[in-house]
């Protein structure tokens, strides 16, 4: 007999309330296994499984780091024993001195050139102009003149101590042939390498037996130096006449100093060992940065690290306000309509490739600012004119457009944050809109804004494709004495400089291995600025609940 299905009564129907299906749905819940989990079980997992390999990749970064940097210290120590050894250390005494010269030529060449551009101002001809500054070029070249018997003396050390430090060299390349040899366990072939270790007592001894010529070449230099400063040449103007008089007092100091190098090379011992604080204060305060060099390689992260720093700054300058300023006017003044459409365009921003942007920088923004530098209702500016289209002004503007959707974003959630009762209760006691922004909504939410500026600040210092192709890279300090116009010189940057050298230094060799330093470098400091910001917003968090 076949059965016949009763329909569910009223009363039956009613009793399917949501109650009931939450009480199945709880027990089916609880019925489910993933690998012995429950189904909030495989949630938890899958949630926290994240935050493991989150911690998983941050440790692999650290040890891979610090597995490829470091060797750095070890081997820039060898470096630094070997520049000693081989006598380039007690030839860069005399090279610095003549570098001094160079120096101090230079700043009479730039004199000239004020000069005699004077003069064609005042309407003189180019024969006429040049006349005029006979004497001084006579005074100039005699100046010029005084370094030659030094710089030839500095020639021949060169030759020596390249020629030493090469021969150790070649021995040390045979070394680790021959041990390759051993390992592969071609010991025929390995007792075929013939080393001869190197003399270093018997080598350097043409070098330090050259002392009593220095002495003759650097009293000839000083004596030289000493008769072109008692020359007195005629100069257009007061300024130049003064600039003139403040290079003699250089110059007398710069010949002051001879007798302190006398007393370095009669000082200098080649078997003195260095330090191993030395590889790392060298790395750290060093102002050099030359790889792969004949001569000697320095590397040194002073000057990277400072034109990280100096277009960071800029950067900021310009982001900050636009950043924060656009984040209060849509989320206190803006309409609807208006925030739908600025919103969206300023976070579009980051979609733009970075390489764009750099491209960008080098065709039309770097060159435009350096024409708009020339304008001569513009010469009031700090630094204008400059000639240098790609400084740290052009990528600093291009950093700025980067960091400001992040700090825009973060700085509108922080506002959003804000309570709304801070906001009626200051309008219930009178205060205007501008006033309510300015004394109450900014304040609550000033943790947050600091947060957002810290995260900038770490988004633009770990930028490369923009310094690299608008900073200018070049490894140097800036002049700060310059003022403001120190934003108008060129720069490299950490990050510029791994991109630029990573694909050219050998693996193993010292360069490779400094470059990685560098990153941990950075990749130590992103995490600083990131817990800061992250420390903020935790205060902020506490502030508000």
């Amino acid at each position: 007999m076949a059965s016949t299905r009763i329909p569910p009564s009223p009363e039956t129907q009613a009793d399917a309330t949501p109650a009931a299906t939450s009480a199945g749905f709880l027990a089916n819940k609880a019925r489910f296994r993933f690998f012995g989990l429950t189904l909030d079980g495989c949630i938890k997992a899958f949630f926290g499984g994240n935050a493991v390999v989150a911690v998983l990749v941050l440790t692999l970064i650290t040890i891979f780091l610090f597995k490829e940097g470091g060797g750095f210290f070890a081997q820039n120590r060898a470096n630094l024993q070997i520049y000693r050894q081989a006598g380039l250390e007690y030839v860069d005494f005399i090279r610095a001195q003549t570098t001094g010269h160079t120096a101090l030529t230079h700043e009479l060449s730039d004199l000239r050139l004020r000069q005699f551009h004077r003069l064609t101002e005042a309407g003189k001809s180019l024969a006429e102009a040049n006349a005029a500054l006979a004497g001084f070029d006579e005074f100039a070249n005699q100046f010029g003149d005084a370094i030659i018997p030094l710089r030839g003396l500095l020639s021949d050390l060169t030759e020596t101590a390249t020629a030493l430090k090469s021969k150790f060299a070649t021995t040390e390349n045979l070394k680790i042939a021959r041990q390759q040899l051993l390992a592969a366990g071609k010991t025929a072939e390995a007792d075929k390498i013939v080393i001869s270790e190197v003399n270093f007592d018997a080598e350097l001894k043409p070098l330090l037996g050259t002392l009593p010529a220095y002495q003759a070449a650097s009293a000839e230099t000083a004596a030289k130096i000493t008769a072109a400063l008692t020359v007195k040449p005629a100069l257009p103007t007061p300024e130049l006449q003064a600039r003139l008089e403040q290079f003699k007092m250089l110059a007398a100091a710069y010949v002051a100093d001879f007798p302190a190098v006398e007393k370095n090379l009669r000082a200098w011992d080649y078997r003195q060992p260095v330090p191993f604080f030395r590889s790392i204060t060298s790395f750290i305060f060093g102002r050099d940065w030359i790889a792969q060099s004949s001569w000697q390689e320095w590397y040194g992260i002073l000057p990277l690290f400072v034109g990280s720093l100096m277009v960071s700054f800029v950067a900021l300058l310009f982001a900050v306000p636009l950043g924060i300023g656009a984040a209060i006017y849509i989320n206190q003044l803006a309409s609807p309509a208006e925030q739908r459409i600025v919103k969206p365009c300023i976070e579009f921003i980051s979609a733009i490739p970075s390489v764009v942007l750099g491209f960008f920088g080098v065709i039309f923004l770097g060159e435009n600012l350096r024409l708009l530098s020339q304008q001569s209702w513009l010469a009031w500016v700090p630094g204008f004119p400059f000639s240098e289209r790609l400084n740290i002004l052009t990528a600093g503007c291009l950093l700025a457009l980067i960091a400001v959707p992040t700090i825009f974003t973060l700085a509108e959630d922080s506002l959003n944050n804000v309570p709304r009762a801070f906001k009626e209760a200051s309008f219930a006691l009178g205060a205007s809109r501008l006033q309510t922004i300015i004394k109450v909504i900014v304040p609550a939410s000033l943790s947050g804004i600091i947060s957002a500026v810290l995260l900038g600040l770490g988004r633009v210092i770990g930028e490369t494709m923009v310094v690299l192709l608008c900073a200018g890279n070049r490894i140097a300090i800036p002049d700060f004495t310059a003022g403001l116009a120190v934003i108008t010189q060129p720069v490299h940057t950490m990050t510029g400089l791994i991109a630029q050298e990573m694909g050219e230094v050998p693996v193993g060799s010292i360069g490779r291995h400094a470059l990685f330093m560098i990153g941990l470098v950075l990749f130590f400091l992103s995490l600083l600025i990131n817990w800061l910001a992250q420390k903020i917003v935790r205060r902020y968090r506490i502030a508000i609940d």
